[in-house]
């Protein structure tokens, strides 16, 4: 098993709070946490940083020339994650639909457990998956976040 040497990059949104991104050597990003109200107001200096704290102003930003550590993900993940990165701003997808896109119809429950488990935040945005039914969940963030994450890029769901 090898050791990845990780820098730990906090930052803070106005309105939204602080959040964090971990970047490995290849200055991909492994790990990312949406912002929180939070006691402290670190801030931290990174490309992908300030893309962030644009997003959360309002601005249409593109997180596309973010590199991300997608390694550990299986194939059919790996096409989820892709696939994600290729909804635009503003449109919204169900759970069933991200599994089409990534070549497997009908495993619409495993898109929603990629979509559970993700730790890269806004640069793979789980949150413009919806339930058939409904916005869906969006983890320890809640429901509120996503809705608020959707008003914020002018989504209609």
């Amino acid at each position: 098993m090898s050791v990845v040497a990780v820098t730990h990059v906090a930052y803070e949104v106005d309105d939204w709070g602080v959040g964090e991104l971990w970047l490995d050597e290849a200055d991909r990003v492994v790990w990312h946490e949406l912002p929180r109200p939070a006691q402290t107001a670190p801030r931290g200096t990174h490309r992908a940083v300030e893309l962030l704290r644009r997003y959360f102003g309002g601005e249409e930003v593109s997180f596309d020339g973010v590199l991300l550590d997608l390694d550990y993900e299986t194939p059919f993940l790996d096409r989820c994650a892709h696939a994600l990165r290729e909804i635009p701003r503003g449109e919204v997808v169900t759970y069933g639909e991200l599994a089409a896109l990534a070549g497997a119809p009908g495993a619409a429950r495993a898109a929603g457990s990629f979509c559970a488990r993700n730790r890269l935040g806004l640069f793979v945005p789980c949150h413009r998956v919806v339930s058939a039914s409904g916005i869906g969940s969006y983890g320890s963030y809640g429901v509120a976040y996503k809705r608020r994450l959707l008003e914020l890029e002018g989504a209609s769901f």
